[in-house]
């Protein structure tokens, strides 16, 4: 199996498009946004970042799954 740097780099990309449409969209509201994340436990946000892991995983596995 070879690495696919072509497809490695368009998932980043895609990536960074997704990290800056928030800062972009609502920049206003970022400031706010930051501030509630800064208050909360640690805890919190390690739960919320395994959401977006898991749900991440879900959906490659279902698109590849189905061929999609």
């Amino acid at each position: 199996m070879q690495f696919d740097w072509k497809l490695f780099l368009t998932a980043l990309g895609l990536a960074f498009i997704l990290e800056g449409l928030p800062y972009f969209l609502g920049a206003e509201k970022m400031p706010v946004v930051l501030r509630a994340l800064a208050e909360r436990r640690p805890g919190e946000l390690r739960a919320l970042g395994m959401t977006a892991i898991v749900a991440g995983l879900a959906l490659i596995f279902v698109l590849r799954a189905t061929g999609g």
